[in-house]
């Protein structure tokens, strides 16, 4: 029985890899076009043909008695070596290098290879990957005015060649799907650089950056050990003001020196609002309307879901489109900038909302 264990064990010890397993072995020859390795009990190797084309400046920085990992991708030939790939054997290990950062939450620096509008192709660890914009840092996310795509790419485009620190946010070897992430990789820094604001906090800055969904706002630390350095908050367009904004720069501009208060502090970021240190005008509106008035009102916007219209400076009230056949008819029926008679269905300060039916010629007229 002790004979037939060992027999056994041998045969496994000397069966040679099958085609797709990884082996190591050491450089014992090279020549023009084939690279020759030495596996111990599996015989000898050989990078040859396509697979050494592919692999040719890989193949310059070796030299005999290097140590080489590689892939099995055909079985021994007339000539007794295995064909072996080193080309892919560094993928291989590259994408489980990728999967252990992915594991730890590790963060490494990447190199930025290609801008699209989207973000940013990024080469990691020899392994191509996908960087989106919404996953840059504050600070080098691209700040565009008018959301201009052109504009945004060109901004993007400055990074290429430039090294990122990231962080693996999802990882797919078989389907090759690599995405990362810049702002990730410093979120225990920030999130211990926070640790003393707190919601309700107000901070002053400046604001750095104006877009489509609201403005950037840049403020100093106030911790002492980290004197000049400063953070970067975002104030939603809808926390800009409490009437309905349109245009972020209709309330604010690069440049402009504000006072904001943080609203919330969550995974690192930082949340402020323009608005919660201005009064709100709903707080005295049910001593102004009430359910069934009568009231004037100017069409401002229209949405899928109906018509804002502007009752005051700060606020709007809206018309749904269940009072309309379909979108088309209620752009047919109103129009923008006009004022209307409307009656009041709901009212309800403390959300804010008002709901409005039209006034039709020939109604009763509070």
């Amino acid at each position: 029985m002790k004979d037939l264990i060992e027999k056994e064990s041998l045969k496994h010890l000397f069966t040679p890899p099958s085609p797709g397993e990884v082996v190591r072995g050491r450089v014992i020859g090279k020549q023009k076009s084939a690279l020759f390795l030495d596996l111990g009990t599996f015989g000898a190797g050989v990078v040859s043909g396509r697979e050494f084309n592919g692999a040719k400046q890989l193949v310059k920085e070796i030299k005999i008695g290097d140590d080489l990992t590689a892939k099995v991708v055909g079985l021994s030939g007339d000539d007794g070596y295995l064909q072996l790939s080193i080309s892919d054997a560094q993928k291989e290990i590259a994408w489980d290098k990728l999967k252990e950062r992915k594991k730890d939450n590790e963060s490494f620096m990447a190199t930025v290879a290609k801008a699209n509008k989207g973000g940013l192709m990024m080469m990691a660890e020899n392994v191509s990957g996908f960087l989106p914009v919404s996953q840059l840092k504050p600070e080098h996310y691209p700040k565009v005015e008018d959301g201009d795509q052109a504009k945004i790419l060109q901004k993007l485009q400055k990074f290429i060649g430039m090294e990122l620190k990231v962080v693996v946010l999802t990882i797919d070897p078989k389907q090759k799907t690599l995405i990362l992430s810049e702002k990730e990789a410093d979120l225990e820094k920030t999130k211990e650089t926070l640790k003393n604001y707190h919601v309700n906090d107000i901070v002053k800055g400046k604001v750095t950056g104006v877009v489509d969904f609201g403005a950037f706002i840049k403020f100093p630390l106030e911790n002492e050990t980290e004197e000049g350095k400063t953070i970067e908050g975002l104030i939603h367009i809808s926390e800009l003001d409490w009437q309905l904004i349109q245009d972020p720069l209709d309330v604010v501009k690069v440049g402009d020196e504000v006072e904001a208060k943080i609203i919330d502090i969550s995974n690192g970021r930082v949340s402020l609002s323009l608005k919660a240190l201005k009064k709100d005008p709903w707080e005295s509106i049910k001593e102004k309307y009430k359910k069934d008035d009568v009231i004037s009102g100017t069409v401002t916007k229209f949405n899928p879901f109906g018509a804002f219209v502007q009752i005051e400076p700060k606020i709007q009230g809206l018309i749904h489109i269940s009072e309309f056949k379909s979108e088309e008819e209620m752009k047919n029926t109103l129009q923008l900038d006009k004022e209307y008679q409307f009656k009041i269905v709901t009212i309800e300060p403390k959300e804010h909302r008002m709901i409005l039916n039209l006034v039709k010629d020939g109604e009763k007229k509070n």
